[in-house]
């Protein structure tokens, strides 16, 4: 082994990853949203780029009032007044007689519905309480009491399974087994361990089966019914539209939420005849704008060459239905338009395509690869999903399919060859329960 100290020359290649480069690979990954904040940021540290937003028309201040004068006289002025939303607070509290309340018990009561999370349960500590408020923790008890009356039934309870026997109670105060049910025997009924429960009883599995049903209509969030349940909707805008025409599949890029960007000339002609650090910071923000624009255009491109790729592969999707998506990988449409795998996978990101069958994300055109006793042919893992679905739904209730038997009846119906482990998956992910879940009794 050499160990003498030297200067040798060595010639290597080697990707070296710029600042454009950088760049051009976050634009091509970036949601329409996304890309709009980065292009209204970059405006604002670059004096040379202008945005202009397609979808934002100028204002005529007197035609636009004289209309809104006509629309006003048009609509009936009840049509005005805005929606008032009450908070959780608020709704709880006005459901109290406060008259026969004490100052410190509504104090108590505010404090508590302040300690309720989004679902309606109460996470407080009483010892806390009681310290924070300088009350005793009876106090406080007692006043949760009175909060766990309002409705709707089930607000004010500290776990799911209070919650239930709040609402059954409230429902029917008379079905003993439920209450006792779910009182004492919450965890077996749960994980349906009900022959145990049966045995302890002395009752039938149909009777058990019986209850389940009815807490299957319970609702274990009753604070979102006060709430509005979720937030707003949020609105899905499609980066590219897939239309049928008379000549077939037809893809259309929309760039509509995206702003234009443009070179400010006028700014550009008054200070470029400046000083030498003038004219550098010029040059580089011009050549900035340079990058960006063509960034962009090659974002679109390359979002275009994957969309068109998808559609020429998945033309029964489009036409028929989710039922009908071929197996297709990002590997597989990468080296057919010879591109990077990595490249498909950032162009699909957070993208999606409006299509005769409904809004979707790119990313859910690519599935594995399912292997069917054909050796011609194969299916893809969305194929296998809704096949297990069909299955289970068309099974016998009393004797469900076990995964062994889904197994079996996929290879001998449909052809298709799967573990058992990858129906136990895929049930999973259809949020399907195992078969001693699904069983019924009579």
């Amino acid at each position: 082994m050499n160990l003498k100290a030297g200067l040798w020359q060595q010639q290597t290649l080697k990707l070296a990853m710029t600042q454009e480069l950088s760049q051009a690979i976050a634009l091509l990954q970036y949601s329409a949203q996304e890309l709009t904040a980065f292009l209204e940021n970059k405006a604002l540290e670059n004096p040379l780029i202008q945005v202009e937003h397609a979808n934002v028309k100028p204002m005529n201040p007197l035609i636009d009032r004289n209309r809104r004068k006509h629309q006003k006289e048009e609509k009936d002025w009840i049509d005005q007044i805005a929606e008032k939303k009450f908070s959780l607070e608020e709704q709880l509290i006005s459901q109290l007689n406060i008259k026969k309340m004490s100052a410190e018990q509504l104090k108590v009561i505010r404090h508590l519905i302040q300690n309720l999370d989004e679902n309606g349960y109460f996470l407080g500590v009483f010892s806390e309480i009681a310290e924070y408020l300088k009350v005793s923790e009876d106090l406080v008890e007692e006043c949760l009491a009175v909060l766990q009356t309002l409705e709707p039934a089930g607000i004010g309870a500290r776990n799911l399974q209070e919650c239930l026997l709040m609402q059954i109670y409230y429902q029917n105060p008379n079905n003993e087994l439920a209450l006792n049910i779910i009182a004492n025997y919450f965890v077996p009924f749960a994980e349906k361990k009900w022959k145990q429960i049966s045995k302890e009883l002395q009752v039938s599995l149909k009777e058990i089966q019986d209850v389940f049903d009815e807490i299957q209509v319970l609702n274990p969030k009753p604070a979102a019914i006060l709430t509005g349940g979720t937030a707003s909707a949020a609105y899905i805008t499609p980066d590219a539209i897939i239309e049928q025409t008379e000549d077939g599949l037809t893809v259309r890029m929309f760039d509509d939420p995206i702003p234009r960007i443009s070179f400010n000339e006028t700014y550009y002609k008054k200070f470029k005849d400046q000083d030498t650090q003038v004219n550098r910071f010029l040059q580089e923000k011009f050549q900035d704008y340079q990058w960006i624009l063509k960034s962009i255009e090659q974002r679109k491109e390359t979002l275009t060459k994957v969309v068109g790729k998808i559609v020429e592969k998945q033309p029964a999707f489009f036409q028929k239905g989710a039922q009908y998506l071929v197996p297709m990988t990002m590997k597989e449409v990468a080296a057919e338009l010879d591109i990077h795998e990595s490249t498909v996978s950032r162009a699909v990101r957070e993208k999606y395509v409006q299509t005769p069958v409904g809004t979707v994300t790119l990313k859910s055109f690519f599935t594995s690869t399912i292997q069917t006793v054909s050796e011609d042919e194969n299916t893809s893992s969305t194929q296998v999903k809704n096949a297990i679905s069909r299955l289970i739904e068309k099974e016998n209730k009393e004797k469900p399919l076990s995964d062994q038997e889904i197994v079996d009846q996929l290879k001998t119906a449909e052809g298709i060859v799967v573990s058992r482990r990858t129906i136990a998956k895929y049930r999973d992910q259809l949020g399907i329960p195992s078969s001693s879940k699904r069983k019924r009794f009579n």
